[in-house]
């Protein structure tokens, strides 16, 4: 059976290429479980509320309980692989799944279930211990293989949690298995290596290593190296035996004879007065970290939410953890003389995974892991993305973007696209989903895939008007700004305008676009546009700013005064009718960011009113926020990515304010 791995900075690695839990089958699939539980109206009501609704946890539980009760084997191992598909970091139902195993009479099962689960949690000790358990239970311990390989697992588990402020336990665990099988000497190794570690019972660890000292002499205890050097440190120093140092110069004690007890206290002394000084630091070092350990009030995982103290709890945790490290490199770097316990990253990443395990539902704590983790290993952070968003956070968009956005970053557009696929699948109707497609597709040079892209979703949405107007504001300006087809930008919006002729911003930006074109051919199909939009059902607002962008364009590029002032009187009419409260707006003195919000302001309302949405997902999975909502900072916040400030409300500024001085007031 094959073992956790672990790394080579000691910890426990998880291969990011294999599966986290078991080989496990869908949760829409349970025909193994159906067949032993056919003619059970109660489980297949359970079994349906968890395939309607995944991301229910008390479902899960309550059909979990429900095969537990009934003692239906397959039932219960089709439902628990599912479970923890879902939850792998409930290392409760680790447990129930090996000793369900074991109690069908199938160990090798059991044992490879507490592998899968060690691989989804290595810092889980109750996990461990467990799993040792289960190895002493059904090993025959006759056998030297047997006794090497539970030493190879506890060695495992030390590596994966032995560095866990809670993991006393198994270090007791393994020091009273030496002592069991007659290994003093190994026994009292791993005590003295625990003196080192920051843990909870840390007291109790050095006076077991002082009674176990005391109770057998020095050298069934010590390394030979240590034993031999205290011992001549010792016999030299002991002026009582002087006269008898002349004759053991010359030859050593006969085989067999015991050293004087006197010889024997003192090298205890001398090894206790070396622990003492490792002691101290170590106390130090736990004192500095007992108020953090503290304010953790639940070190497991819950789909109940955390409330704001104890993620922040985590924060101050994990900022001072990672300050203490770079504190002690800097003073290694500086030549700091004072006797140290040499540090690594080791105890920092150990922090990470603790927090990982009960803030595992909340992005920021695996976006900060990630960027501590990046400048060291871009695959460790790929890793750690691919745990994130394919284990505990699978309808989260921002970190999915944000690995989307990672990995093109390092040069595989290939695994960006397919990121963003499958966000897309797992969370249909995201604006912005489909709009970071259509750019990634653009960057990589396939400009007809992002037309393509965008063609796609406005077909899609004729049904949610407002929406399609939207992505056909966005694919007629790549068409326009790209693809350089006027004529083909002009239909797409033409055609919107037929599904949403109330749509002010598909006026705007037809207008726009007819604006931008040659301004001796683009009179009439500006004059149109402005015609057409009056006549559309809008707002006052909306009618006023297309008259103001017709009248603007008539004095810019107009071929008579004639038309200038017909475009004139026209506006000055439309100020009138609706009660010349848009006067401001002519004269250009009203702030244009009050005129109006931007159209992608407009497109959160949209996605938050007709954008599909999931099915109910309870709080242990909130639903991934709508486009346009504050989704953080940096790549993945929408509004702060895509706002374009220079383009107003609709493509152009609302800053023309000169016509005054031309024209009489009315």
């Amino acid at each position: 059976m094959t073992e956790v791995n672990r790394g080579g900075n000691g910890s426990t690695a998880v291969d990011p290429e294999a599966p986290v839990g078991p080989s496990l089958r869908s949760v829409s699939e349970p025909q193994a479980a159906e067949g032993e539980e056919s003619g059970k109206p109660e489980f297949h009501r359970l079994w349906k509320a968890v395939t309607d609704n995944p991301f229910d946890f008390t479902s899960w539980t309550e059909l979990l309980q429900y095969c537990e009760q009934e003692n239906h084997v397959t039932a219960s191992r089709q439902a628990l692989e599912a479970f923890l598909a879902r939850y792998p970091l409930c290392y409760g139902y680790w447990k129930k799944f090996a000793d369900l195993e074991r109690r069908a009479g199938f160990n090798s099962r059991a044992e490879e279930v507490c592998v899968q689960g060690l691989r989804a949690i290595p810092l889980s000790v109750d996990l461990w211990i467990h799993y040792i358990n289960l190895l002493l239970g059904t090993l025959d311990m006759n056998l030297p293989e047997s006794a090497h390989r539970i030493r190879s697992v506890f060695e495992d588990a030390l590596a994966g949690a032995g560095l866990d402020f809670h993991s006393d336990r198994l270090w007791d665990l393994y020091v009273e298995w030496e002592k069991e099988h007659g290994n003093m000497r190994k026994a009292a190794a791993i005590l003295d290596r625990v003196l080192r570690v920051p843990t909870q019972l840390y007291n109790t660890h050095y006076d077991k290593f002082k009674e176990h000292l005391n109770s057998h002499e020095p050298k069934a205890v010590l390394s030979p190296e240590e034993y031999q050097e205290l011992r001549t440190l010792c016999r030299q120093s002991q002026k009582v035996e002087q006269a008898e140092q002349t004759q053991e110069d010359k030859a050593e004690r006969p085989p067999g004879e015991e050293e004087p007890e006197e010889l024997m206290q003192k090298i205890r002394e001398e090894v206790l007065l070396h622990r003492d000084k490792i002691y101290q630091y170590n106390e130090d070092e736990v004192r500095k970290r007992w108020q953090y350990e503290e304010s953790i009030k639940r070190p497991y995982f819950h789909v109940k939410s955390l409330d704001r103290i104890q993620l922040r709890a985590w924060h101050s945790y994990l900022d001072w953890e990672i300050a203490q490290l770079n504190q002690d490199t800097k003073n290694s770097s500086q030549g700091d003389g004072s006797k140290r316990i040499p540090k690594d990253d080791h105890r920092v990443r150990v922090l990470f995974e603790r927090c990982l395990i009960a803030c595992a539902l909340y992005e920021e704590f695996w976006t900060r892991y990630i960027q501590y983790v990046e400048p060291q290993s871009v695959d460790e952070a790929r890793a750690l993305y691919r745990r994130a968003c394919e284990i505990h956070l699978p309808h989260k968009p921002n970190i999915h973007m944000h690995w989307a956005t990672f990995e093109e970053r390092h040069g595989d557009s290939t695994e960006a696209r397919r990121v963003l696929q499958v966000l897309e699948k797992n969370v249909p109707g995201l604006a912005v989903v489909r709009l970071r497609r259509a750019a990634l597709e653009r960057r990589a040079g396939d400009i007809n895939q992002s037309e393509a892209l965008l063609q796609e979703a406005v077909a899609e949405s004729k049904e949610k008007p407002t929406m399609h107007a939207f992505y056909s504001i966005k694919l007629a300006r790549l068409l326009q700004k790209l693809g350089r087809d006027l004529s083909k930008a002009r239909k797409v919006l033409q055609e919107a305008l037929e599904i949403s002729p109330d749509n002010d911003k598909l006026h705007l930006n037809l207008l726009e676009l007819e604006v931008s074109g040659d301004p001796w051919a683009s009179a009439e199909a500006v004059q149109e546009c402005v015609t057409r939009g009056l006549a559309a059902p809008l707002n006052p607002h909306s009618k006023i700013l297309l008259s103001q962008r017709g009248l603007q364009f008539a004095e810019d590029y107009g071929n008579s005064i004639q038309s200038v002032l017909s475009m004139y009187e026209g506006h000055q009419k439309l100020l009138q009718e609706f009660g010349g409260t848009k006067r401001e707006a002519e004269n250009g003195d009203e702030d244009p960011e009050k005129l109006s919000k931007s159209e992608d302001a407009s497109a959160a309302d949209v996605s938050a009113q007709e954008a599909t949405t999931m099915p109910h997902v309870p709080i242990t999975t909130p639903p991934p926020p709508v486009m346009g909502t504050d989704m953080s900072a940096g790549y993945g916040a929408y509004n702060n990515w895509y706002q374009q400030s220079q383009y107003g409300s609709y493509g152009y500024p609302n800053t023309w304010n000169y016509t005054q001085g031309y024209y009489p007031s009315s």
